[in-house]
């Protein structure tokens, strides 16, 4: 398999967003549930714990990493079915990102935002969410789960060029 990086990189007053789209023909309210609820995020992600709630802490694991290592995050805002907002702090810095829905004709398109304060470390960050949004992709349709091998390090450089604006693959604040 050789997956096609989506990634795009959009400059803010802050540093930049990474946004990561897929799209599902299903109900949003079903696509809500597969990124909200433990037992179907532990098929794609990992499970969670503890009383979700906006201003609250729940522990998350990464069970597709090395060690399924179990981390805290905030959750900073959830709108049910169209937005959910957090942010974690960890040895590798602090990190605030955001999954926005949206339905039309029994479509829904999801949007993964990884708000960046430096694009430093984005060749590692985006191949990875590729995975995971593929993963949840697979996690819906019944198919096999995509292996981790094949995002990186063959998508690292599309992420790095997409910092840089050598990518050609455009850049979501100037509309290219």
């Amino acid at each position: 398999m050789n997956p096609t990086p989506t990634g795009r990189l959009l400059r803010t007053a802050d540093g930049s967003d990474l946004v990561v789209t897929r799209t599902m023909r299903a109900p949003i309210g079903d696509v809500w549930a597969s990124v909200t609820e433990p037992e179907r995020t532990a098929r794609w992600f990992g499970p969670w714990e503890g009383d979700a709630a906006p201003g609250r802490t729940i522990k998350v694991r990464m069970s597709f990493e090395e060690g399924a290592p179990w981390f805290d995050a905030r959750i900073d805002a959830c709108e049910p079915p169209r937005r959910l907002a957090l942010s974690t702090t960890d040895e590798a810095g602090a990190w605030h990102m955001e999954l926005r829905l949206s339905e039309s004709d029994g479509t829904t398109e999801l949007q993964l935002i990884h708000h960046l304060r430096s694009d430093q470390g984005i060749g590692e960050m985006g191949p990875g969410w590729e995975y995971y949004l593929d993963n949840l992709v697979a996690s819906r349709d019944g198919t096999a789960a995509p292996a981790f091998d094949d995002y990186y390090p063959a998508q690292k450089a599309y992420f790095e060029e997409l910092a840089t604006g050598d990518s050609g693959a455009g850049n979501l604040a100037t509309g290219d």
